[in-house]
């Protein structure tokens, strides 16, 4: 059986009144280097890492309004595409990913039905 494609994702839990302070260089330099480890781990099964989702539309038959807004309490920040033998396959991979490392992050893992 060939290996499917699978979106990732990337969520993250937004809660206006918990600021938190911006890393620091050394902090960065950790996430960087765990980041490219598990890059590296997955790169075969890694298609197109995707990126960070900017401002956008929520469109329906009739009108386009600006949104989504980042007062939600779910914030969809980016994306992924994985290929693996199967969903189990896929979630160790996101699984594993620093995008899941932090307080309130998450990666949802849908499979890609094609035609």
């Amino acid at each position: 059986m060939p290996a499917k494609n699978y979106l990732c994702i990337q969520r993250s839990q937004s809660d206006n009144s918990e600021k938190r302070p911006p890393p620091t260089p050394a902090q960065m330099e950790d996430m960087y280097a765990k980041f490219n480890a598990w890059k590296d781990k997955f790169k075969d099964n890694i298609i197109d890492m995707g990126g960070k989702l900017g401002d956008g539309k929520v469109v329906t038959a009739d009108t386009a309004t600006d949104g989504p807004f980042i007062e939600t309490k779910e914030v969809v920040g980016g994306f992924m595409i994985v290929s693996a033998d199967s969903i189990e396959e896929a979630v160790q991979v996101a699984q594993q990913s620093p995008g899941v490392w932090m307080p309130g992050s998450s990666v949802e893992v849908r499979e890609i039905h094609t035609p």
